[in-house]
């Protein structure tokens, strides 16, 4: 039998960044419960501020009845002369019955004793006050509280309990709250609580409440009205996701209004605006034909029947929030970007100041710069060589220097925007102020990159510096511990370097700028730097990222294009016949120095079959070739000579001139492929 169940727990204003954290989890968690407890069914979760609701349209009022079967000693063993030992009678104490009630069942080629256990389920109703409390203790918000004289801890306060099972409202108790039939309204209209008297009552009563239970219908309920706002005013909003997310989780009753704030504002960097209303005020900008408009949109929780005073109240509170703005942004202006008050400001111990950090970022983009000369310095036909290293020196020295104003010091997530405002107002070269607005970049996985080779520099040459100082003292991340974000930088140098097709040899790199740290293990950093190239290449078979590193490759864009040609070859039907070929090379060298030389001599060859061999792989090796693709499908048109070599050619022979010339052949076969990749790695 099935009846409908409602649960509803009512909570003090819930925190909506924490909550949304875990909202993902918590239908999961509930079905894990309701499965742990036999009673599973399709349901709907709701949540308001104030609210937890759980909806099943049809819910077991019983768990299914079930049985359990044991399985005891062997029928010889458990009767002598037909009385029972201590094997028989301990079986039966184990299964609570009398010996006589013991049934005999085949299991595997014995007779065994066998009882059989009916089991009636329980009535959910005696199990649905713990299920609700093992399913509230599940939940994780990072903090939680305690509150009068209950034991447990939880984000924020129960307040009431609704647990209906039909038209029953269950008797028990969750959180040291008991269940009743009665929820409470929005707070604008009162704070009475209102009682109901079945499922379909509860609904229409929020509805008469104001409370709009779904956070769908919320969410398309802030969007419609948007929409309506944009048409009526030609306006476009922005519609954050993140911001809706939140503003969805924070209303009972959203209402869209617009507000405005004084045009004198617009003199500061929409950024400044934008983040204040979003971060503090949970604003959301308004445009006008894709400039930043002297408007914004709140959306209110409140019920009224005249919204103008509430408008009225948060342009009061922005109006406060961009005179501060304003009055930095001015401040800062006439201190201008400076570096020397960097010298005072400790990076990390053991590492200097940023002023230090400012200075080895100096050195590092400057080897970048080089490494990549024709690139970097052909992209300024009015700059010579000399002059666009001096200002990519001066914009690596002037990268931090927003940290010392007002204004970053107000919004930190600002820091390098705030800078590019600066150097632009300060008449400083366009391109330097671009890089230290992109001096962070890429900041999260969908994050753009450096828009050019010059911002590129700077951004890789910060995160350079960050990973090799704090690996040289000891700041390396550990399980999924990372607080110094060292895998998003690896991420991001990755990235950047593939987009602009730069020179990077990891073990180049690394080794040549270890001079300006303290002696640590670069062997350890590029492992680190490598165990990165397996999360980015997500998708493709891991073995081939071995592959290609046991073979020696460290240059980010070189190893993206073998790992690349690799996995487009071994997706082909002919690949793993070509590959056991190959595979049998690796096993009869496997004990061979392939990096070493090994020098083939040609009067040594007496067989036609070695001979072909090495004469096509002499040809196949001496050319040039345009790409990976093509260079290893010529490795790979040895196969046929290499199978006829295997069938008619001894290796192991006597002779150990003879011996060793074969097995050159063979080496340096193998050697050319592992410059490719190491292919014995590839599991196929």
């Amino acid at each position: 039998m099935q009846k409908p169940l409602l649960i509803e727990i009512g909570v003090e204003e819930l925190p909506a960044i924490p909550f949304l954290k875990e909202f993902p989890n918590i239908k999961a968690k509930w079905s894990k419960i309701l499965e742990a407890n036999e009673l599973f069914s399709d349901f709907d979760f709701f949540y308001t501020p104030r609210r937890l609701v759980f909806w099943h349209k049809n819910f077991l009022v019983k768990q299914p009845n079930h049985f359990e079967e044991f399985f005891g000693a062997p029928e010889e063993s458990a009767f002598i002369d037909g009385e029972p030992t201590p094997a028989a009678t301990g079986f039966a104490k184990k299964c609570g019955v009398a010996v006589e009630k013991l049934g005999r069942a085949q299991k595997g080629d014995k007779r065994v004793l066998y009882y059989k256990k009916d089991i009636e389920g329980k009535e959910s109703k005696e199990l649905l006050g713990e299920m609700i409390n093992d399913f509230l203790r599940s939940l994780n918000f990072g903090k939680s509280m305690r509150w009068g004289n209950c034991e447990e801890s939880f984000i924020r306060p129960v307040r009431w309990l609704t647990v209906m099972l039909g038209d029953e409202v269950l008797q028990l108790q969750v959180f040291g709250v008991k269940s009743n039939s009665f929820t409470y309204p929005h707070r604008s209209l009162t704070s009475n609580k209102f009682t109901f008297s079945s499922v379909g009552n509860y609904f229409e009563e929020l509805v008469r409440g104001f409370i709009v239970l779904s956070q769908d219908e919320r969410y398309n309920k802030i969007i419609s009205q948007i929409d309506a706002l944009e048409a009526i005013s030609d306006v476009n909003v922005e519609k954050d996701e993140e911001l809706l997310r939140e503003v969805v989780a924070i209303t009972e009753h959203p209402t869209v209004l617009m507000g405005n704030f004084d045009e004198m504002f617009l003199k500061l960097p929409p950024e400044v605006i934008i983040t204040s209303m979003k971060g503090n005020q949970r604003y959301f900008p308004v445009f006008e034909n894709g400039t930043l408009s002297p408007h914004f949109v709140v959306v209110s929780n409140a019920v009224s029947n005249d919204y103008i005073l509430i408008i009225k109240g948060n342009e009061k509170v922005l109006h406060a929030r961009l005179s501060d703005a304003l009055f930095f942004y001015e401040n800062d202006l006439k201190n201008g970007l400076q570096t020397e008050g960097l010298k005072s400001i400790v990076y990390i111990e053991g590492l200097g100041s940023l002023y230090d950090k400012s200075r080895r970022e100096e050195r590092i983009g400057s080897y970048l710069a080089n490494t990549n000369k024709k690139a970097f310095f052909a992209q300024r036909e009015d700059l010579g060589e000399e002059e666009l290293g001096a200002l990519l020196a001066r914009a690596l020295m002037l990268a931090k220097a927003d940290l010392l104003s007002e204004m970053v010091g107000e919004f930190p997530e600002l820091q390098g925007i705030v800078g590019y405002y600066y150097a632009l107002a300060a008449k400083e070269d366009k391109m330097l102020a671009i890089a230290l607005k992109e001096q962070y970049l890429p900041n999260s996985e969908e994050s753009a990159l450096p828009t050019t080779l010059f911002s590129a520099v700077v951004a890789i040459s910060n995160k350079v510096d960050s990973l090799m100082a704090l690996f040289s003292i000891g700041k390396i991340p550990t399980g999924t511990k990372d607080p110094f974000a060292l895998r998003r930088a690896v991420n991001g140098i990755i990235k950047i370097v593939l987009k602009y097709n730069m020179k990077f040899n990891i073990r180049t790199v690394f080794g040549e700028l270890g001079a300006l740290y303290a002696p640590f293990d670069i062997f350890q950093l590029e492992n680190f730097f490598i165990e990165r190239l397996y999360q980015l290449f997500e998708g493709v078979n891991p073995s081939i990222i071995t592959a290609v590193i046991e073979g020696g490759e460290r240059d980010i864009v070189k190893i993206a294009q073998k790992i690349e040609v690799l996995k487009n070859i071994s997706q082909e039907e002919s690949f793993k016949e070509v590959f056991s070929t190959f595979k049998r090379v690796a096993n009869i060298i496997k004990d061979i120095n392939c990096d070493a030389e090994h020098t083939v001599y040609e009067v040594l060859l007496q067989d036609d079959a070695e001979k072909a061999l090495f004469e096509a792989y002499t040809k196949v090796v001496s050319k040039e070739y345009a790409s990976f693709d093509e260079n290893l499908r010529a490795l790979f048109t040895l196969k046929p000579l290499i199978d006829t070599f295997f069938d008619s050619v001894m290796v192991n022979v006597n002779d150990q001139k003879i011996k060793q010339n074969r097995i050159s052949i063979i080496a340096s076969i193998y050697k050319a492929f592992k410059s490719i990749a190491d292919i014995k790695e590839i599991s196929v």
